[in-house]
């Protein structure tokens, strides 16, 4: 479904490879498809990306925005660090944007879950019941948060990763693609757990952790 409605359809923020997976989550749900994609890269702009056109950065958004534009999505992955996530986040609420939830319908949110503003939850994603995230939480492709799992603002579960039940995951940790957290066990705030990592205990905040099973690295 293709639609550019100014005002309803949203601003995305971000024009690489994660915007392009959320630009076909949209169509997959028949939500609306963004009003324009934004990038700060000089070489996108006038470009397409999947049928939406692309215009230049971060200092486009008040135009939009003059244009009726009121809603955005967060165009962005992390490999690790979260901060371009949450910076993003931040900059379009200062702005006045509401943030648009994406949610692929070959993924499965439990009805008993709580879901924070600008929730991406993609193919084969599992959150189980009373579970707990917190706003701009992206859960990627086939990865599992557990019941009664609470996940702070700004994280990113990667591809593939297992988050067992009751897990506690602060604010802006990254959960590397193919890692597992072990139930009960918490997660600092911005800490990153590597790719394959298998947390068998609690990892303090800023903390890098890497291995099997997993050993603190920073």
């Amino acid at each position: 479904m293709t639609e550019n409605s100014t005002g309803f359809a949203p601003i995305l923020i971000g024009a690489g490879g994660h915007a392009a997976v959320l630009i076909e989550a949209l169509t997959a749900s028949g939500q609306l498809l963004p009003l324009v994609a934004i990038d700060a890269d000089p070489a996108l702009r006038g470009n397409k990306l999947l049928g939406v056109p692309i215009d230049g950065g971060d200092e486009r958004i008040p135009d939009w925005i003059a244009r009726g534009a009121s809603r955005f999505i967060v165009g962005v992955g992390s490999a690790a660090s979260t901060a371009s996530r949450m910076r993003i986040f931040n900059l379009a609420l200062a702005w006045k944007l509401s943030p648009c939830e994406v949610l692929h319908p070959a993924a499965n949110c439990s009805p008993s879950s709580c879901r924070g503003a600008g929730l991406q939850l993609l193919a084969g994603a599992i959150v189980g019941p009373r579970s707990i995230l917190g706003e701009n939480v992206l859960i990627n492709h086939g990865a599992i948060v557990d019941h009664d799992a609470q996940i702070g603002d700004h994280v990113h579960v990667a591809i593939g990763a297992c988050i067992c039940g009751n897990v506690r995951i602060g604010d802006g940790a990254h959960i590397g693609a193919g890692a597992t957290v072990i139930q009960g066990v918490s997660i600092g705030a911005n800490a990153v757990v590597g790719a394959g990592a298998v947390v068998i205990k609690d990892v303090p905040p800023g903390a890098v952790v890497v291995g099997v099973p997993a050993r603190n690295v920073r």
